[in-house]
């Protein structure tokens, strides 16, 4: 059998000589997929300090897409990437919050009939203690405010349990979350239906400042909220929003942004395997008409 790290550097390599006599665009698509696929097989490598997961996380990524919703790996943060059915979270165990929690919004997997009802925010004990656990929020004031919602893993029992787990939460304040956090989810699950499925990434803002946490574990409290979501169906197009962690009644497009402001603001890099010129294009969009 052909190694398959062997056979990434080769096809790179390759790609790259081609340059010479092939269209640029074209390459620059070749080299992007290789680049893709060596990063993807990097992170089925990686494991939980903790031990196996609960859940065959790595089983469920790989039959879950293309993974173009996953941002770049993160150098300047503790990072421990946890695959669940229905999205990806990178973990920061410094904050005991995530970096980032991604997840291709299908059209299918934007309705379903499985119920939240009766599932209790867990634990994940595929991370390492301290770890945020329920009673860090009582008479703390804030929400459990979920990255992945709920609403988007109705598809699935075990993807709606997952996204349970306070590896996917967050201190929210309970406005934001039961208000505007919540009308720009159900607005991501209607465009996934009407325009053919979204890449969504979206998690906590932390500013170079003393910290707010909450309860015994000091679970961080983060200042705002970053989401950015990529539309591949036709002409692909993008756009970020950013959301105080605070009260606050406003339509979508004041909070509108775009991908290359949230990147600036995050230091995240997204959609890292779009093709240059696409990437180039779509980060530079807020248009909020277009969606």
């Amino acid at each position: 059998m052909i190694n398959k790290k062997f056979f990434i550097i080769s096809f790179s390599l390759f790609t790259a000589t081609l340059a010479l006599s092939c269209d640029g665009a074209k390459v620059r698509r070749l080299v992007s997929t290789a680049h893709e696929m060596q990063r993807v097989e990097d992170k089925y490598e990686e494991k939980s300090s903790a031990g196996e997961s609960r859940y065959d996380g790595e089983k469920q990524f790989r039959d879950a897409g293309d993974g173009l919703e996953l941002p770049a790996k993160l150098k300047d943060r503790a990072e421990m990437i946890l695959h669940r059915a229905g999205y990806t979270v990178s973990y920061n165990r410094n904050m005991l919050i995530p970096n980032w929690v991604a997840w291709h919004l299908t059209p299918e997997h934007a309705s379903g009939h499985i119920k939240r009802d009766g599932i209790d925010f867990a634990e994940d004990t595929d991370v390492p203690e301290p770890r945020a656990v329920d009673a860090d929020y009582y008479g703390s004031r804030y929400d459990r405010g979920h990255m992945c919602p709920a609403g988007d893993n109705k598809w699935s029992k075990v993807a709606m349990e997952q996204s349970f787990l306070f590896t996917n939460i967050c201190p929210q304040n309970s406005n934001l979350n039961r208000g505007d956090w919540n009308e720009l989810e159900n607005a991501c699950r209607s465009w996934a239906k009407k325009k053919g499925g979204l890449y969504i990434v979206c998690g906590p803002i932390l500013y170079k400042q003393k910290h707010k946490t909450i309860g015994h574990n000091r679970v961080t409290v983060p200042e705002a909220f970053f989401k950015v979501v990529l539309c591949m169906e036709g002409t692909p197009r993008a756009i970020g929003f950013i959301y105080k962690n605070a009260a606050d009644n406003r339509p979508k497009g004041d909070y509108a942004n775009t991908v290359d402001e949230v990147e600036r603001i995050t230091g995240i890099d997204f959609f890292p395997s779009l093709p240059d010129d696409v990437e180039k294009r779509v980060e530079a969009e807020k248009n909020i008409e277009d969606w």
